[in-house]
């Protein structure tokens, strides 16, 4: 018989005890498929499921469990106590050299001041979670680890009881066929508020004119209503197979599953340092790849799109000068081209300061002119004000750090939150003084499409 063999521990309650002990142990496991290790956890968490992947595919992550959750509800201390709290945790742990790094997977809302509405009820401000089975890839190589964060005095005992529950979890992902599951059937898409989102387009058009900010982004939603409730893992098997060059992420809560595929890094930390990436202003693909060279040419040239960008790359660099020494930033863009879109682009690199972790960067950063505006404090203000949606974990920030301070998190663009027989995806763009309401309107339908092409429907709008 299938047993859950991991205890939920709630943060607020034990982390920070004299008592606690974190406890982690790594084995080799060759060859084996993420998404066959995350399927192999249905019947047993699955509500307690995360899964990661790099841009250029040298890291992935799958993590069934919970051996502690990280949660808060607070606005602007959020970062600072999911920080705190998980540096309580690395002080408890104890390793050998052998082991990984155990990590902390999650995310942040879009705005802490209008969270929890609508269909995002049951996420917090903050929600993170540091699995009890961690299975990770690195450039090739396959490791699952155990994760035992516990005060009790059996802990030896408990920690048998996890290489048992582990081996299970190996097995089923090695031996047990996993079908490709087809895209679901898609009975219906509704767009919600239309009038409302080209209302809301046209009015921040007219205050950017008038002086009251440069840009603003402005998102809509829809939804897909399908015969059949849609597996977890159906959604992430065709998100991966169809976006090969984003960030690709699902994470499981209360029976829904918040998952896409970004082409945004928000910020890396690796071994010191940190990079980033300005991704704003965008135009299609081609159909040949003449066309395509010349709507990326266009993109380049084009004064709208490139102002855009400029607002994004002047606060990420401004950022990165505070908090970071040796900043590297490219003066002029380039194009980052996905299956359905093409990006403008510019890295940046910095050597963080000391003291400085990822959240204070993630905090610093959070929101880009990319997904806010600018300035950031105004665009937000007209954003509660018209958009008329809660974004939830839209548009915000989703990723990982380890107990060693490396990690990577993206911003939570082209994606959808799923909900059994439903699911709700997310679009927007960046408002600025000559922005047209219809442009606007058809560039979130291309916005929209890798989730929805993944969830079975077809563009109609």
């Amino acid at each position: 018989m299938n047993r859950k063999l991991t205890a939920t521990r709630d943060a607020k309650k034990d982390v920070g005890q004299k008592d606690i002990r974190f406890f982690t142990e790594t084995i080799d496991v060759g060859r084996i498929s993420p998404l066959a290790f995350f399927e192999a956890g249905d019947s047993c968490y699955k509500n307690e499921r995360f899964y990661w992947q790099n841009a250029d595919k040298t890291l992935t992550l799958v993590g069934i469990g919970h051996a502690a959750v990280l949660s808060t509800n607070h606005g602007e201390d959020r970062y600072t106590s999911i920080s705190t709290s998980w540096k309580q945790l690395c002080e408890a742990l104890i390793k050998e050299e052998k082991d990984m790094e155990p990590v902390l997977f999650g995310g942040f809302s879009f705005d802490p001041e209008v969270g929890g509405k609508e269909e995002w009820e049951s996420f917090p401000s903050s929600y993170f979670v540091a699995p009890s089975f961690q299975l990770t890839i690195r450039d090739g190589k396959t490791m699952i680890a155990i994760n035992l964060i516990t005060d009790s005095a059996s802990s030896a005992e408990e920690f048998d009881k996890l290489r048992e529950e582990r081996d299970r979890l190996i097995h089923i992902a090695q031996v047990e066929e996993f079908p490709v599951s087809p895209k679901p059937e898609v009975l219906q898409i509704v767009e919600r508020k239309k009038e409302d989102y080209l209302k809301a387009v046209s009015q921040v058009t007219e205050r950017i004119q008038k002086g009251e900010a440069k840009k603003v982004v402005i998102a809509r939603s829809i939804d897909l209503h399908f015969k059949e409730q849609v597996p977890a893992i159906s959604a992430l098997h065709h998100i991966t197979n169809e976006q090969q060059e984003s960030y690709q992420f699902g994470l499981q809560k209360d029976d829904h599953l918040f998952f896409g595929a970004t082409p945004e890094r928000l910020i890396q930390i690796e071994k010191g340092k940190a990079f980033s990436a300005c991704v704003a202003g965008s135009i299609r693909r081609g159909k040949s790849a003449i066309e395509d060279r010349q709507l990326g040419e266009e993109l380049l040239g084009d004064r709208k799109n490139r102002e855009e960008h400029q607002y994004v790359v002047s606060m990420i660099s401004t950022v990165f000068k505070a908090l970071c020494k040796s900043v590297s930033i490219p003066k002029t863009p380039k194009l980052m081209k996905i299956r359905d879109i093409q990006h403008l682009y510019t890295p940046v690199v910095g050597e963080m300061e000391k003291g400085i972790d990822i959240f204070d960067l993630v905090k610093a950063l959070h929101p880009t002119p990319a997904l806010g505006g600018s300035p950031t404090d105004v665009a937000m203000e007209v954003i509660r004000e018209l958009e008329g949606m809660d974004r939830g974990y839209y548009a915000a920030p989703i990723g990982w750090t380890d107990t060693a301070g490396n990690g990577e998190f993206a911003v939570a663009i082209r994606s959808g939150l799923l909900d059994g027989k439903r699911a709700h995806l997310y679009a927007g763009g960046g408002i600025v003084a000559d922005s047209e309401k219809e442009k606007e309107y058809e560039e979130t339908w291309v916005k929209f499409r890798p989730v929805l092409r993944a969830l079975g429907g077809k563009l109609n709008g």
